[in-house]
C-alpha cells in the first residue's frame, strides 16, 4: 500500500513547561479562523527514524482550507496541527539509518503537522537538497511530485490544448511545468493580474481574468477555445471548482484534479462528465516508488533553474506572527501568492 501523508507524532505539554529544557513550540488550529502556539515535547527519533530540525514552513492551500473549515471532518477536526510544506535540517539520526547524515539540508513530504521546532519522520519522508539553495526554493518543492505526476497524466502533446484552472502559488508551479511538455496552447486563468503576469513569464499562451471567484470560465474564454480543453487542470482550493471544470473539458477530455479537493457544495452533474466521455485523475502518485522519482526530478528542477519558486514568496513572518501569517494568507484578494513562517534558525 502506497504511503500516505499522516500527523507527525507530538506530545503536547502543559503551558507551564514552555521555555524548559525539551520543549518547543508548536502552531495549533484552535478553531475555525483562530491559530495558536502551544508547547511540546521536542521528539527523539526512534529505529528508523530522523528528526528534522525545521527551518521554515509554506501556508499551503491546504492549511488555508482546514483554516477556513473547508476540510471535509473525516480528514481532520480541530483543533489539529497544520503545516507540510517544510524546508529544515537533519539534526539526529535514530537507530539503524543508513544514507543521511547530520546537518544535511532537507524538504519534507507527506507529514503534516509540521509548524514546530522540530518533527519526527521516516527517511522516505524527506529528500536531500544542495546547500546552495536558499530556503524559499526548499519550501516549496514540496507540492511538486503530485504537479510532476499531474503533468504525465495529461499525455501532453505539441497538439493538446490545455487549461490551468487558477495561478496561485501551486498553480504558477503548474503553469512551469506543463510549458515544459510543449502544448499547443496553455491558458492559464486567475482573479489577479499580478499572477497572470507571472504565468505568461513561466510559459502560458493564453491569460484570462476572471471577474469574480464564482463565473463560469468559458464566459471568459475567447472564441478559438469555443469546445473547451482536451486537458483541464484545476489548481483552485474550493470543491466547488470541479463543476466549473467540467465545463471547460472538451469532448472525449481529461480534468487531471490536482487542485479542488475542498468539500463540493453544489450539484455535480455525472450525466455531463458520461456523455462527455470525460477521464477524471487524482494527481498523487499511487506507488511509492514513483513518488520518490517524481520528488528527486522536483529536486533537480529546482536546482537546475527550471522551476522559480522563490519568486512567488513575498511575505515572510516569525513562529510567533503565524496567526498574523494565516490571516494574510486568507485575503481572498491581497498580494499574497506564497508565504513563508520562519520555525528555527
Amino acid at each position: 500500500m502506497a504511503t500516505k501523508m499522516d500527523i507527525a507524532k507530538l506530545d503536547l505539554v502543559d503551558e507551564s513547561h514552555a521555555g524548559q529544557s525539551g520543549v518547543q513550540k508548536v502552531a495549533v488550529l484552535e478553531e475555525i479562523g483562530k491559530i495558536g502556539i502551544r508547547h511540546a515535547q521536542i521528539p527523539e527519533p526512534g529505529q528508523g527514524e530522523i528528526r528534522v530540525k525545521i527551518r521554515h514552513v509554506g501556508i499551503c492551500g491546504s492549511d488555508l482550507e482546514s483554516y477556513r473549515g473547508c476540510r471535509s471532518p473525516e480528514f481532520l477536526s480541530t483543533p489539529v496541527r497544520l503545516g507540510h510544506e517544510v524546508s529544515g535540517v537533519i539534526d539526529r539520526l535514530g537507530e539503524g539509518v543508513r544514507g543521511l547524515k547530520v546537518g544535511q539540508r532537507v524538504t519534507c513530504r507527506y507529514v503534516w503537522g509540521a509548524f514546530a521546532e522540530y518533527i519526527v519522520c521516516q527517511p522516505f519522508n524527506v529528500h536531500t537538497v544542495p546547500e546552495h539553495l536558499d530556503d524559499r526554493d526548499i519550501s516549496p518543492i514540496e507540492v511538486m511530485p503530485g504537479i510532476i505526476h499531474a503533468a504525465e497524466l495529461d499525455k501532453i502533446t505539441t497538439n493538446t490544448d490545455v487549461l490551468i484552472m487558477g495561478q496561485g502559488v501551486s498553480g504558477l508551479v503548474m503553469t512551469q511545468v506543463v510549458s515544459m511538455f510543449s502544448p499547443r496552447n496553455l491558458v492559464v486563468t486567475d482573479l489577479k493580474e499580478r499572477n497572470l503576469e507571472l504565468a505568461r513569464r513561466y510559459g502560458a499562451t493564453h491569460t484570462v481574468k476572471l471577474d469574480h471567484a464564482e463565473q463560469s470560465t468559458m464566459e471568459k474564454m475567447p472564441a478559438n477555445f469555443a469546445d473547451g480543453f482536451e486537458v483541464v487542470i484545476p489548481c483552485l482550493l474550493e470543491g466547488d471548482g470541479m463543476i466549473d471544470a467540467v465545463d471547460c473539458a472538451s469532448m472525449g477530455g481529461r480534468i487531471v484534479m490536482y487542485g479542488c479537493i475542498g468539500t463540493c457544495n453544489q450539484p455535480f452533474d455525472w450525466l455531463k462528465v458520461h456523455r462527455r466521455r470525460l477521464t477524471i485523475h487524482a494527481t498523487e502518485p499511487r506507488r511509492d516508488v514513483d513518488m520518490r522519482r517524481f520528488y528527486t526530478e522536483a529536486v533537480g528542477w529546482v536546482e537546475q533553474g527550471l522551476v522559480n519558486l522563490s519568486e512567488m514568496i513575498i511575505h515572510h513572518y516569525s513562529f510567533e506572527e503565524i496567526a498574523e501569517a494565516f490571516a494574510k494568507r486568507d485575503e481572498a484578494l491581497g498580494d499574497a501568492i506564497h508565504i513563508l513562517v520562519e520555525c528555527g534558525s
